[in-house]
């Protein structure tokens, strides 16, 4: 199996429990990565603070990138990552990226994502969903990105708010590339 190379984005939209449980699963997934690469918005530490406690920078398990760093890898085509997932993807980030704007490294991250026809994946934790909002990741989709918001699955009877948004983290690992042991509908 190719490992997979991946960037991680995190913004400060609501849900940063879904960047949590992303990056522990990741950490579990080690032997499916070649490399993983994490960035954070201005906002996303802050709002990781309000919402799960203190933010421990030490705590996260791959090499974080900042905002600035054009001269880190993924500000590259060259540098072949695989995948990037934004999550959770404000609606800010997703309107700069449809717009082509690159003005910081996740940005210009997903820019290329889509330059180079990889995998460019949004976890978009809005609504309601304006015209922009639709507009905008309806451009992506047709740019070639695919969005998954955080929008939670019940069917596998969740019982606790951690194996409600392992629904949604599983379902974008996935579609990421990684082999996992999740929840498929009709199986038992």
């Amino acid at each position: 199996m190719k490992k997979i190379r991946i960037i991680i984005g995190i913004t400060g939209a609501s849900g940063a429990i879904y960047a949590q449980l992303l990056l522990r699963k990741l950490e579990e997934l080690k032997d499916q990565i070649g490399e993983c690469g994490v960035i954070f918005s201005e906002n996303a530490k802050d709002v990781w603070d309000f919402e799960l406690g203190s933010f421990q920078e030490t705590s996260i398990p791959f090499k974080i990138y900042e905002q600035n760093d054009f001269f880190a890898p993924m500000a590259s085509g060259s540098a072949a990552y695989t995948a990037m997932i934004i999550c959770p993807c404000t609606m800010g980030t997703i309107g700069r990226i449809a717009s082509g704007v690159s003005m910081d490294l996740m940005t210009r991250a997903a820019d290329v994502m889509l330059k180079e026809r990889k995998k460019l994946i949004l976890v978009p934790r809005e609504m309601p969903y304006n015209l922009i909002h639709l507009a905008n990741m309806k451009l992506l989709t047709e740019a070639g990105a695919i969005l998954c918001p955080a929008s939670p699955s019940f069917y596998n009877k969740p019982s606790t708010i951690e194996d409600l948004v392992m629904t949604v983290v599983d379902r974008t690992l996935v579609l990421a590339g990684f082999e996992i042991d999740s929840f498929h509908w009709g199986e038992k």
